[in-house]
């Protein structure tokens, strides 16, 4: 086992997407996932039908007591819901957690359409989050909010992208699951430049969790050491796989066969 991960995110009841999804694929990956739930939600793969807060004083506790005793290789947030809890990861992050990678998934609305981070909140994650962000994982709706940018293509990914390295974030990987088209492209632009990385589109219901999968898996990477370069398109390997492989549970849109590597191993 190699490379410690602290998720600070909220969790899934359907066990598709969130901290769930973020612990089967750091460790699908050989990697440690420790956690820090920033919000519960009752959820399966029809949709969300709850959220509910956790206090901002145990958000930030969990991050500490982690930090302070096992220590992280990378961070990873995915969804922080409000101002608030945004604010108090930020702070937490410098108390405790400074000058480790971290690798930011702007998390706003759940596959089945509910939001998840409050429209107040998208100035308070571009602010504070991008300037923390070794890397930052937008789909093209996310990347259009941060960046007041229009992304329906791949020349709207490039720019939206080179617009959050201006806003702070050290790469930035515009994903183009939500861009038309039979390839998906995701484009990363960090320091040595722009990297498009391209495979075909799978027709399939089984996309819950796919963002915090991937961002997961490169922060899994990161952490064990491989620079970004590599750990992007390893990452993507392992989704890709795993939607593949997905078991079609559930009547919406269904959960990914995180686990795949390990049959694999054995």
């Amino acid at each position: 086992m190699k490379g410690r991960v602290l998720i600070i995110a909220g969790s899934d009841s359907g066990g598709g997407a969130g901290i769930q999804a973020d612990i089967k694929t750091v460790t699908a990956l050989g990697g440690y996932a420790a956690t820090a739930v920033t919000a519960v939600t009752v959820q399966n793969t029809l949709g969300v039908f709850g959220v509910h807060a956790i206090p901002l004083d145990i958000v930030r506790e969990q991050i500490r007591v982690v930090m302070e005793d096992i220590g992280a290789d990378a961070l990873k947030t995915g969804m922080l819901g409000t101002i608030e809890t945004v604010e108090t990861v930020a702070e937490a992050i410098d108390a405790y957690a400074r000058g480790v990678p971290l690798v930011v998934d702007p998390v706003m609305i759940a596959k089945g359409g509910h939001p998840l981070l409050e429209a107040a909140a998208q100035d308070t994650v571009r602010t504070l989050m991008l300037p923390r962000a070794a890397l930052v994982t937008p789909n093209a709706p996310e990347a259009e909010a941060l960046t007041g940018l229009q992304v329906h293509d791949l020349d709207g990914q490039k720019r939206a992208a080179e617009k959050l390295l201006a806003l702070g974030a050290r790469a930035a990987l515009v994903k183009g699951g939500h861009v038309e088209g039979a390839v998906v492209r995701d484009v990363l632009a960090a320091a040595d430049g722009m990297h498009v990385f391209e495979s075909l589109r799978i027709e399939t219901r089984a996309t819950h969790g796919t963002g915090c999968t991937l961002a997961s898996a490169i922060a899994a990477k990161l952490a064990q050491g491989a620079p970004l370069t590599e750990a992007v398109p390893a990452a993507r390997e392992y989704l890709m796989e795993a939607i593949r492989r997905a078991p079609g549970f559930g009547a919406g849109h269904g959960p990914l066969d995180h686990g795949w590597t390990t049959r694999e191993r054995g």
